[in-house]
């Protein structure tokens, strides 16, 4: 069995959007880390990616050599204001079908890379405390920053808490 990966990581453009809205959906009706309630049209997720590459971000996708996009990870601003200028919030999502092969692990490791080449030095990521995705940060080198409680609404419809995480990719500029 081989190591090598059998899907290729690119850039998103506008031609994908349809797809990553697809996928963006699926997360969204069926599970907690959007933190939405209803999935936004493909209109909305256009505006995202616009905004998003008009700020000079990335945004990536992983899909088959040829064929559908199987996930996608973006970086967009953490908050508006000038302390938090080289700090971006990132946002991974896969399909369920490509979910195992590597690909969130993939798409963040060329995120990281990505918003380094854009002068961002930290990365950050609210997630629902217990997940997947949370085990994923952990192994990738992020650390807690903490916890807020009774946030998200769980499967159970109880409200379970946020884990919030960072990542430092490089020093402090300026």
């Amino acid at each position: 069995m081989s190591d090598t990966p059998r899907f290729a990581l690119r850039d998103a453009g506008p031609e994908d959007i349809s797809q990553i809205a697809r996928i963006y959906a699926h997360h969204v009706l069926t599970g907690l880390a959007s933190f939405e309630d209803d999935p936004p049209d493909e209109d909305e997720m256009r505006r995202r990616y616009a905004d998003v590459r008009g700020r000079g971000l990335p945004w990536l996708i992983a899909c088959d050599p040829g064929g559908p996009v199987l996930g996608y990870a973006y970086a967009a601003p953490y908050r508006p204001r000038a302390a938090y200028r080289f700090a971006v919030e990132d946002s991974i999502y896969v399909t369920p079908e490509a979910a195992g092969r590597g690909i969130g692990r993939a798409l963040l490791a060329a995120l990281e890379a990505a918003a380094v080449d854009r002068g961002v030095s930290l990365l950050l990521v609210d997630l629902p405390s217990g997940s997947a995705a949370e085990q994923m940060c952990r192994r990738s080198g992020f650390r807690l920053v903490g916890q807020v409680p009774g946030f998200t609404r769980s499967a159970s419809g109880s409200f379970d808490p946020v884990s919030i995480y960072y990542r430092q990719l490089a020093p402090a500029a300026g």
